[in-house]
């Protein structure tokens, strides 16, 4: 049955900020971004933004090289995603969208901490809450940030947006056959580890039965869509 939710968490990659391939933060990527948080935002949710930071800093790929500890490299990478933060705010404000940022570090001349209280006041204020820097702990990936802050928030659901239209069963840009899936089982994806996100936070909203909807955000409405209780995309939900 189709249902609209009250309080909804929206994860979006730091690489959604630039073109594929890119690096940094392009105004086109960042304006189709804020537009369509813009959009979903009038649907009248409640809404909560958690952000990545990849398109500025990858902490693990850093970490990797071997000159860099991995948890600062991983700090590094907290960094990064209140750069894209900062930007989205600042894009939100300008086209009229009331909003705060808070970040899991201290950085108080740009952002408020994050205190579970006063976030969800501003949520109940009609504001969105843009999260930055994960959550505050290396070792820990910006999807089990999304996990943890859905949870801490009491959202009904969690929003993936990506850049394909739900979860496959391979990569369908390499394998042609891949099929996708229209809803799954938290514990089938973790058993048939499709890349959905890291397994904390799949095991996270099995736990604490938040269900998760992996959609296509590059398509104008979509995230509206998915808060008016359309259904697109893959659900995934505990069996």
């Amino acid at each position: 049955m189709k249902r609209s939710y009250h309080r909804v968490l929206l994860k979006i990659s730091g690489e959604a900020f630039c073109k594929p391939g890119g690096f940094g933060i392009e105004p086109s990527e960042l304006d189709l971004i804020a537009n369509e948080i813009k959009g979903a935002h009038a649907v009248g949710a409640q809404l909560a933004v958690v952000v990545g930071g990849g398109n500025i800093i990858r902490g693990a790929e850093l970490a990797s090289q071997g000159h860099i500890a991995q948890a600062t490299a991983d700090h590094m990478g907290m960094l990064g995603t209140v750069i894209n933060a900062l930007a989205l705010k600042e894009k939100l404000v300008s086209i009229g969208v009331d909003c705060r940022t808070m970040s899991a570090i201290e950085i108080r001349a740009v952002a408020e901490s994050f205190i579970r209280g006063r976030a969800i006041r501003h949520l109940e204020k009609g504001r969105v809450v843009i999260l930055a820097a994960g959550t505050g702990n290396p070792f820990f990936t910006t999807d089990t940030c999304a996990a943890l802050r859905a949870t801490e928030l009491d959202c009904e659901i969690l929003l993936k947006a990506t850049k394909v239209d739900g979860v496959y069963s391979a990569d369908p840009k390499k394998d042609p056959s891949a099929i996708k899936f229209d809803q799954l089982s938290f514990a089938d994806a973790m058993t048939k580890k499709l890349r959905v996100m890291d397994m904390t936070a799949l095991a996270m909203c099995s736990e604490r039965k938040i269900p998760v909807i992996v959609f296509d955000f590059k398509k104008p409405g979509n995230i509206a869509r998915v808060m008016r209780g359309e259904r697109i995309g893959t659900l995934l939900h505990s069996s």
